[in-house]
């Protein structure tokens, strides 16, 4: 498979992790190893990857044993993947805004076992904020939590929000105690070429983004 998109970031060379494209096969990732699906609601839950008879009610899995990897699909929500810096567990999270706001982030980072510190994050492709318009009940929900959110949003000629999913998601990180954090940058909504995005079109597939072992 050659359309995804590799993160960048310090990990070690056993890690392979990125996001498919809209061109690429939806259940084909360069890593060895069986994706753990799940039936993601936009919520906080976190489970280990693993053999499961239907995919679990969640949005983000940590590292379980070592056949199983972590994925997660979206199509203009964000993608954080995380990573220990000796490459001894990994993580995908599904985070849009009412997932973010919830604490999804923060529940994967308390599902794994290493250090806070020790974890890298890198942020794969989601909507960015000139394209993200909401409404005042998303914006409130996050300054419940930090009133340092109110950097993320800006104030629109129609009365509503232009909200900043990648930098409510570096503040979540940063609390959480992550200070490597990668990757941003992307907009599905205006990459038609290369990303699906739910808003632009609502009858429209997903990106998967994964973290696993490399295949050999």
């Amino acid at each position: 498979m050659t359309d995804w998109i590799a993160a960048e970031w310090p990990v070690p060379a056993n890690i392979a992790a990125g996001t498919t494209l809209r061109t690429s096969a939806a259940n084909e990732v360069p890593v060895s190893g069986k994706p753990c699906w799940l039936n993601q609601v936009h919520g906080a839950s976190v489970v280990v990857a693993g053999d499961y008879d239907e995919p679990p009610e969640a949005d983000a899995s940590v590292k379980g044993s070592d056949p199983f990897l972590c994925v997660v699909r979206t199509a203009d929500c964000l993608p954080v993947l995380m990573c220990s810096k000796d490459g001894g567990e990994f993580a995908a999270a599904h985070a849009g805004w009412r997932g973010l706001a919830a604490g999804v982030l923060e529940n994967t980072v308390d599902k794994l076992k290493a250090d806070p510190g020790d974890l890298l994050a890198w942020l794969g492709p989601a909507i960015s904020q000139p394209a993200f318009e909401v409404g005042d009940e998303v914006r409130a929900a996050f300054l419940a939590v930090n009133e340092q959110a109110d950097v993320c949003f800006e104030a629109n000629r129609r009365g509503r929000w232009q909200a900043d999913l990648y930098g409510l998601a570096r503040q979540r990180l940063h609390r959480a105690g992550i200070k490597s954090i990668y990757g941003g940058g992307f907009c599905t909504h205006t990459d038609s070429d290369r990303f699906f995005s739910f808003r632009r079109n609502s009858d429209c597939g997903r990106m998967t983004s994964f973290v696993g072992l490399k295949a050999p």
